[in-house]
């Protein structure tokens, strides 16, 4: 899967790698900065996602799409498609820009809307990807597990870069039994569940 990106997916990650970087180094506001996760936390959800149970795919907060495109390199590789829903307008655009370019229209649904407002709308998810605002992610979880498959797989991501902020949810996370836990120290620390 990582041995033979096609050619418009890695250029385009390698743009959005750019971007980001002079994005947290210039000082652009953080409301405007893509917050994308690094590589390293991009081939780890996306081996994840390869091996998820059959399902829906989803993912919770696009940005620009750069962890859009590893999970689409697990949808490729498994004749899947992902769902990705993003509220902010300017990074909508942006993902669909990325989605043009790389050719994933067949393989990524955009949806633009608040996440919250849509969730109760899907089924059988099987893989989901969490990296939005971090107040919203007790809500997100909470829509999100009640729909997802046995051995279906949730990520939540930056969990130890914001762990002032998602203690409590972490802590509600550990102690709920629809779901086994772990925190993955990769990238910004990555919380997976696996529903039981």
């Amino acid at each position: 899967m990582f041995h033979k990106i096609p050619q418009a997916i890695a250029e385009r990650m390698m743009f959005l790698e750019e971007l980001d970087r002079r994005d947290r180094l210039d000082g652009t506001s953080r409301k405007v900065r893509l917050r994308q996760i690094p590589p390293d936390t991009g081939k780890f959800i996306a081996l994840l996602a390869s091996e998820a149970p059959d399902g829906a795919l989803v993912e919770i907060g696009t940005s620009a799409g750069y962890s859009t495109l590893w999970l689409a390199l697990a949808c490729l590789e498994t004749d899947r498609k992902i769902v990705t829903i993003e509220i902010d307008d300017d990074k909508f655009r942006m993902a669909t820009e990325t989605f043009r370019l790389t050719g994933l229209g067949g393989t990524v649904e955009q949806v633009h809307r608040d996440a919250r407002e849509v969730l109760d709308g899907f089924a059988d998810i099987a893989f989901c990807f969490l990296d939005a605002e971090k107040e919203i992610y007790d809500s997100c979880y909470e829509l999100v597990v009640p729909m997802m498959v046995p051995g279906g797989i949730l990520v939540a991501d930056n969990v130890i870069s914001h762990r002032e902020i998602l203690q409590p949810f972490l802590d509600r996370v550990e102690a709920d039994e629809r779901v086994d836990s772990v925190v993955v120290p990769i990238g910004k620390g990555e919380l997976l569940c696996r529903k039981r």
